[in-house]
């Protein structure tokens, strides 16, 4: 019978290995359109007052999307994070609901990143 540990290690490193294999696999398929573009002539847009205007004003709503949701994230997390550490320390066995309420303020961050992406998408 094998030592569990040398059983463990020998897991743990085909796991690494086959996950090592996976990415590769996968990042060498997401590069491969990169690579058959054509590279005599790159694309130029011109850029006019009014895309100027748009642009910029685009860029200044992405960044108060984002913005406006890390702060508003910053802030539920506070509240949550005290009120749950509160909790926990009078009845430790709720610490895996807590953090899923400390996680539900963390998606704000998420929505206002979506949001801004969303908007630098359409400049």
């Amino acid at each position: 019978m094998d030592n569990p540990k040398t059983v463990f290690k020998r897991k743990a490193g085909s796991s690494i290995l086959i996950m090592l294999l996976l990415m590769l696999i996968i990042g060498l398929a997401s590069v491969t359109d990169v690579f058959a573009q054509n590279a005599s002539e790159p694309a130029q847009v011109e850029l006019t007052p009014e895309r100027a205007d748009v642009s910029k004003f685009g860029l200044i709503a992405a960044a108060i999307a984002f913005g406006f949701g890390a702060i508003g994230a910053g802030i539920a997390i506070a509240h949550v994070g005290a009120a749950a550490m509160a909790a926990i320390g009078e009845k430790p066995e709720i610490a895996s609901q807590a953090l899923i309420f400390i996680a539900l303020g963390e998606g704000l961050v998420i929505f206002g990143f979506i949001t801004a992406l969303m908007i630098l998408g359409k400049i």
